[in-house]
């Protein structure tokens, strides 16, 4: 599934292309994707003048003068700004045409992603009650702290919640839990402030540098250009179960936290 960096990374991607941009009309070829695509999309958007796109925490919000489209990539769609006469595949779902000539293409293999609606001044139900964003001031070593005390969860899952923090996802927390040494099935209200305080730099850290990389390729994600993330090359521990830790050589573990699957080094990580 795209994480935030991938998210943002597609965002910048688009911006360039899209804002100040007329949405002409609306080809929706399937409308069944998590959710059915809600009438006031297809009524509202077609005519309206792309102001600017926002990411919220793996979500898109492409805002016009009476609401903002809520996109979601869900685990394989893609965004891409073709031209109108590129011919179109089985999974490409919906294609916003532009007054540039041409056309935003939503492709979903598996239809996890989404296409929402939300009114001008309102906040959809999906975004409310989330957590700070991870690269804001409104997250750091304090946050988590003040948050995980009484808490007997797995840290990892307690640094997944989207109540807690947006936006950090199975890669990422595998990743900041290994940079600051926590293993990943400790309780999240025994860990202590100096090292949430790690934890919150390492997140910040590791998030930026993804999107400076273009983010994880993993299974389906690609850039709005075409182009895979190349942060996957320097993945310290996800998905190397067996491979010697790069820092000190003992072979990562793999185990399942919540459902997900997870990999610490087991002498790096206490």
């Amino acid at each position: 599934m795209p994480e935030l960096p991938e998210v943002e990374t597609t965002r910048r991607g688009l911006a360039p292309h899209l804002v100040g941009r007329r949405v002409v009309a609306l080809d929706v070829r399937q409308p069944k994707l998590r959710w059915p695509i809600p009438r006031e999309l297809r009524v509202q958007l077609p005519g309206q003048r792309i102001e600017a796109i926002e990411r919220r925490a793996k979500y898109l919000l492409v805002h016009t003068e009476p609401g903002s489209a809520l996109l979601h990539l869900g685990m394989s769609g893609s965004l891409r700004v073709l031209p109108a006469t590129t011919p179109v595949g089985p999974h490409d779902h919906v294609d916003w045409r532009l007054d540039s000539g041409r056309v935003l293409r939503f492709t979903d293999p598996r239809r996890f992603g989404s296409q929402l609606w939300q009114p001008r001044g309102e906040t959809h139900e999906l975004l409310a009650g989330l957590g700070p964003e991870p690269l804001s001031d409104a997250f750091d070593g304090d946050h988590l702290w003040l948050r995980s005390r009484g808490r007997r969860a797995a840290v990892k899952l307690f640094l997944m919640d989207q109540g807690i923090v947006v936006g950090v996802g199975n890669i990422y927390a595998s990743e900041a839990l290994f940079a600051a040494g926590i293993h990943p099935r400790r309780a999240a209200g025994s860990v202590s402030r100096e090292r949430y305080a790690r934890l919150a730099a390492e997140v910040k850290r590791i998030l930026a540098y993804a999107i400076g990389r273009g983010g994880t390729t993993l299974r389906d994600f690609i850039s709005p250009d075409g182009t895979p993330g190349y942060f996957e090359q320097e993945l310290m521990v996800y998905g190397r179960a067996g491979e010697p830790c790069r820092a000190c050589g003992t072979p990562v573990r793999a185990s399942v936290i919540g459902q997900r699957s997870t990999f610490h080094c087991p002498r790096c990580q206490r």
